[in-house]
């Protein structure tokens, strides 16, 4: 019988080399010998650039898009010992958690030799400790994400997209209310045409400098401006709106009954201003909302808000329920502030959520009214009436005006596992 044949050894794992502007001189031995041993070295042109002539690996830039290209170019060097390269620590906001997914992040599947991240350089320049300094990337995202970090005295530290970003965050500080926050323009950290500009957002003076660039701000809130704090209930002023809004209070009040958590999708079913899922989307960086108006003028509004309010990814869907919720990503947690009484919409809502999925609809009519007591007493949960009055002016003394009433659902789906009606007793096994 012929010797079976020996099994083939296992692909070596893509290595990411981070590099910082120091170039070569910078690296530590491991990482150096990583890119003296790669058949294919991969990255942008500036890190290409950056390396000596003694390695002698096939040099390949990173197209543009670059997430597209990624699986392509990975298999069409499939079996050569590759390194990649990203700048600083790749696994901030870099290029290696692109990899990762791509490649699965399996143990053999990628090595990592990080190099200090450019938040680390500009803290230490800084004297800021990391834990308590904000990150804020703009690399391949619009300025509007920086409306969620401002708070009165915080520091954020800002990725850059380029030459362009300082100019463009000092506007965006300024149309905000932050036009007296300070900002430090730090360019080519670590390297030696390292260099620093310093000014405030409302009089920024410098022209477009270094590409290469982080911008540090210490945020500080013009007299007059709108507060906007980090949990549910901003202002109403805070939205622009039609008056379809959840006004503050109820606000609040339904974010809590929704419990967001980092990472989870919301469904915003009769957006209106968008309120709702704006706010469930300020609560972490992580938290995805998808708003479903079927009015388009209203679905713009709501747009508008979501970016002057720091969450410009909030997806809005133009159209009617429960037909435009045809093909959306399952949700963790729905919101029915609008179209109740829309033929199979909670059916629709219902059967959409998964196991432990949350359902809040609130309600000012009587006819939505008798609909939700009715779910209530099918699946049970929270059936609450929320009545909130404002004190207002009566003559020459004050009285209370009442809004008016909210009924609210709130229910979370059971778990489709049946318990056992049964249970063992103490010391029995199941």
């Amino acid at each position: 019988m012929a010797p079976a044949p020996s099994p083939r050894p296992a692909p070596a794992p893509v290595t990411v080399v981070g590099i910082g502007a120091d170039g070569w001189d910078g690296l530590p031995a491991a990482s150096q010998q990583a890119l003296l041993n790669a058949q294919v070295l991969i990255g942008g042109a500036r890190q290409l650039d950056l390396l000596p002539p003694l390695c002698p690996g096939e040099r390949v830039e990173w197209p543009s898009p670059l997430r597209p290209a990624v699986p392509g170019i990975l298999a069409a060097h499939a079996g050569r010992r590759i390194s990649v390269l990203a700048s600083g620590d790749p696994m901030l906001y870099g290029i290696g958690r692109t990899l990762t997914e791509v490649l699965g992040g399996g143990e053999g599947e990628i090595r990592v030799l990080p190099y200090p991240s450019s938040v680390s350089y500009a803290c230490a320049r800084l004297g800021w400790p990391v834990e308590d300094t904000e990150v804020v990337t703009l690399v391949g995202r619009p300025t509007a994400r920086l409306a969620a970090a401002l708070h009165d005295r915080r520091r954020i530290l800002v990725l850059s997209a380029g030459a362009a970003t300082p100019a463009e965050v000092a506007a965006h500080l300024t149309g905000h209310g932050f036009g007296a926050s300070r900002m430090r323009v730090l360019e080519q950290l670590g390297g030696e045409r390292e260099n620093v500009t310093d000014g405030t957002a409302a009089t920024w003076p410098h022209p477009p400098g270094d590409p290469l660039n982080v911008i540090a701000v210490d945020c500080r809130r013009a007299p007059g401006t709108l507060r906007t704090g980090v949990v549910p209930g901003l202002p109403d002023e805070a939205y622009e709106h039609d008056g379809q809004l959840t006004k503050r209070h109820v606000r609040a009040a339904t974010l809590g009954a929704l419990a967001p958590a980092p990472g989870e999708l919301l469904w915003d079913i009769g957006g209106g201003s968008g309120s709702i899922a704006i706010e469930w989307m300020r609560t972490h960086p992580s938290c995805r909302a998808i708003t479903v108006e079927r009015d388009p003028v209203r679905a713009e509004r709501i747009a508008r808000n979501a970016a002057r309010l720091g969450v410009p990814a909030l997806r809005v869907v133009t159209g009617a329920a429960p037909d435009a919720l045809a093909g959306l990503p399952a949700p963790d947690a729905v919101f029915v502030g609008g179209g109740l009484t829309a033929p199979g919409l909670l059916d629709a809502c219902w059967d959409a959520l998964p196991d432990g999925g949350r359902l809040v609809a609130n309600t000012v009519t009587l006819e939505s009214e008798a609909l939700l007591a009715d779910r209530y007493r099918r699946h049970g949960g929270d059936l609450v009436r929320l009545a909130v009055a404002h004190a207002v002016p009566v003559g020459g003394f004050t009285g209370w005006r009442q809004a008016m009433p909210v009924t609210q659902w709130a229910v979370e789906k059971q778990w489709a596992v049946e318990k056992n009606p049964y249970p063992p007793h103490p010391g029995e096994d199941r």
